[in-house]
């Protein structure tokens, strides 16, 4: 394809979105669980049947999972503060991708969501919300909250809550930016150990993928990280007393205390890892040229790259990710929120700790490893779904193990839980489409 046709296919996305948000109004719907066999059973669903297993809850809190959908629903929480390269957009701006994550939370997990978009900025009350809806959840998915607000509330909702919170945007894109570049070393011949890494952004995108990364088995001296002025290290005094984890990470990264913009960090690197400010031209060409041999270059700010794939691969990018999944190497949290959630609800969790989510990317790096590491192909696909029971099972065993899990399931068990449920909900979704529950756009042509 020439540049003029890969900018026309990378902005048909949006065109498409413009056609056909308006067309079905909304992506998600609440539809009857239990069978309706005739009026009578309506004494059973609600008054005065229903009476019968409110007082069981009552009796033994617990029970609340057995009797209701609380155990396979979660929400989807956001101030709309930060929203994809968006910025602050508000709540009303915010709720067609909260709508969206909803769709592949059941859609690739099996997993009930319901979005929320919340009319405040304020962390205190952000905090009292989340709170507050914890009875009618299994857990809060944060999504789309500035820094540096975004971390304290997560580290407040993670300590005070019975049920698991994370924040997508740390958690589950760290995770996924893990799983790839896992395989993308592998693919290089080099040793994630010895490798130097530059970071272009300091949000909390890239704050996470660098725990993770260094739980992973990188050297956190050999990270180079970079905010909007430049590379983070101890000389940084402007960040001292500065909210927010960069001056943490100024003390952490960096050993030899390079000091400059994104060319410096990047000069002489293996890899840089982008999850900033959406593109192009926030990583230049250029400074592709000027990083070790076989470089790798994932550019995953949304809704477009820092650097487009054809730049960097004429540059001599070894390997390239994104976070679109019209380019390959998609290392973008859909491959990890859905499993992740299913995991830790299928053992009823109270957390969703970093050692399960790198139990999550270990997973999924393996199940693309079993195929074949190709430049091209250093992470599984969406559409590869036995890639999330996977996951699921092996973030359940570990929630286990870690003692974060109210059930007790062997790894087969879990396996087989999480594919009924994904199973289940893929087949509704065919069914539906099939039977005109869901109407295809007049003109439909498809979505490649």
């Amino acid at each position: 394809m020439s540049k003029d046709e890969l900018l026309s296919k990378a902005r048909k996305p949006s065109e498409d979105a413009m056609r056909l948000h308006p067309f079905y109004q909304g992506k998600y719907q609440v539809v009857p669980k239990a069978a309706v066999r005739s009026f009578d059973d309506f004494a059973i669903w609600y008054s005065p049947g229903v009476a019968a297993p409110c007082m069981d809850i009552r009796a033994n809190p617990e029970k609340v999972y057995e009797h209701t959908a609380k155990g396979n629903t979660i929400a989807v929480v956001s101030d709309g503060t930060r929203v994809l390269g968006l910025g602050d957009i508000g709540p009303e701006a915010a709720l067609p991708v909260m709508e969206g994550k909803a769709m592949l939370f059941k859609y690739l997990g099996g997993v009930d969501a319901v979005p929320i978009c919340l009319k405040t900025t304020d962390p205190e009350e952000i905090i009292s919300a989340v709170k507050w809806l914890q009875p009618s959840f299994g857990g809060i998915n944060l999504e789309d909250i500035s820094q540096p607000k975004c971390f304290d509330i997560l580290d407040r909702l993670r300590e005070e809550c019975e049920i698991p919170v994370w924040h997508d945007d740390q958690q589950g894109t760290a995770a996924v930016i893990l799983a790839a570049f896992i395989n993308a070393v592998k693919l290089v011949g080099k040793s994630i150990g010895n490798v130097r890494v530059a970071m272009v952004g300091a949000g909390a995108a890239n704050v996470r993928t660098a725990h993770m990364l260094i739980a992973g088995g990188v050297d956190p001296e050999k990270i180079i990280m970079c905010d909007s002025k430049g590379t983070l290290h101890k000389g940084r005094h402007d960040l001292e007393k500065a909210p927010g984890p960069k001056w943490g990470m100024c003390q952490l990264t960096n050993g030899a205390g390079i000091v400059g913009g994104i060319d410096t960090a990047m000069a002489g690197a293996d890899a840089v890892i982008g999850c900033s400010q959406p593109g192009p031209g926030v990583i230049l060409p250029e400074w592709v040229r000027g990083m070790a041999s076989d470089p790798i270059v994932f550019a995953c700010a949304n809704p477009v790259p820092e650097i487009w794939p054809w730049e960097a691969q004429d540059a001599g990018a070894a390997v390239f990710a994104t976070g679109r999944s019209d380019f390959p190497n998609q290392a973008n949290n859909s491959l990890g929120f859905p499993a992740i959630f299913r995991g830790a609800l299928d053992v009823r969790a109270t957390a969703i700790t970093d050692e399960m989510c790198i139990a999550a990317a270990r997973e999924l790096a393996a199940v693309a490893e079993e195929k074949g590491l190709r430049p091209d192909y250093i992470i599984p696909t969406m559409d590869e779904w036995e890639i999330y029971p996977r996951e699921a099972a092996a973030v359940g065993t570990t929630a286990i193990k870690q003692g974060v899990a109210r059930r007790d399931a062997s790894w087969d068990e879990l396996l087989a839980s999480a594919e009924r449920a994904i199973r289940h909900s893929r087949g509704l979704t065919e069914m539906m489409m099939k039977e005109g529950f869901i109407a295809l756009p007049p003109d439909d042509t498809g979505s490649k």
